[in-house]
């Protein structure tokens, strides 16, 4: 019998959203998440480390890494991957290519603190304000890439691009930096919303596909219920199996009126089964 892929879920997506934004790190609720992620039947949750609430998130001092790993063990509802969001404001690469190097150094002590808890990966985003607009910021990414590997190597966590590059060059990245420890994180809403074609990208990426983020967009606009958007997951599913990506799928998906995060989380997931279903 095939063994499913997990389904998780972005932190945050099981409680109420913070100050009207549709992704933030839930500072009153986050320890709640692993229960109403158990009741949803998923198998994790991603966690979410931002600027904007760095003090007051837990998996920045000792103590509360230890009380991390209570909630993972009570619930068991692993945590597999941090979406590192504080990037998208402290930004690694400058606009003229130059490393950030007290971001470069952030990320560093990052790599060493996500592996207290086993998380297997952090996702790195370049998109929105942190994307990468010129070949010199491309080249910066790389240098910081290849100086921060020994690290993610040691600490045997994968660093996940999430990128608005065209595939073609994301794969030159990946396939320039040539360690499995780099690999791709693939957004089937943002790829929707670009107008990419999944067959393309996925093929061209396949070999680093490490990680998938699943929400549903419309062409050149925003979240939406998933199957209600411009995502062709029957196609991205299928590639998926194809390329034998054995990880997680993340719900990263927009809030629909009448209906609970936890609800909203459960209907989500047997969407995912169901994509899973028919090409398993």
């Amino acid at each position: 019998m095939m063994m499913r892929n997990p389904i998780g879920i972005m932190q945050g997506r099981l409680s109420p959203p913070g100050g009207g934004r549709i992704q933030s790190f839930p500072v009153a609720t986050w320890c709640e998440e692993f229960s109403l992620a158990r009741k949803a039947g998923l198998d994790c949750i991603e966690w979410i480390y931002e600027a904007e609430t760095e003090t007051t998130n837990p998996l920045r001092i000792d103590e509360g890494v230890a009380e991390m790993r209570q909630q993972i063990e009570k619930s068991k509802v692993a945590i597999w991957s941090v979406c590192a969001d504080y990037y998208m404001t402290e930004r690694l690469v400058l606009p003229d290519g130059a490393p950030r190097e007290s971001a470069v150094e952030h990320l560093i002590w990052l790599i060493g603190r996500v592996e207290l808890f086993g998380a297997r990966y952090i996702v790195l985003p370049f998109v929105d304000e942190s994307s990468l607009r010129s070949s010199r910021e491309v080249e910066g990414l790389l240098e910081i890439l290849k100086s921060v590997m020994p690290v993610a190597e040691q600490n045997g966590v994968e660093l996940h691009l999430e990128t608005d590059l065209q595939p073609a060059e994301l794969a030159a990245v990946l396939e320039s930096v040539g360690r499995p420890w780099i690999r791709a994180n693939y957004d089937i809403g943002n790829s929707a919303s670009l107008g990419r074609d999944p067959a393309e990208e996925l093929k061209l990426l396949e070999t680093w596909l490490g990680s998938v983020h699943v929400k549903d967009r419309e062409l050149g606009g925003g979240t939406v219920l998933l199957g209600k958007g411009n995502a062709d997951f029957p196609t991205c599913f299928q590639l998926f199996c194809g390329a034998g990506f054995d990880g997680p799928f993340i719900l990263q998906t927009s809030r629909e009126e009448g209906l609970s995060e936890v609800e909203l989380a459960i209907h989500n997931r047997r969407f995912v089964e169901e994509q899973l279903a028919a090409v398993t």
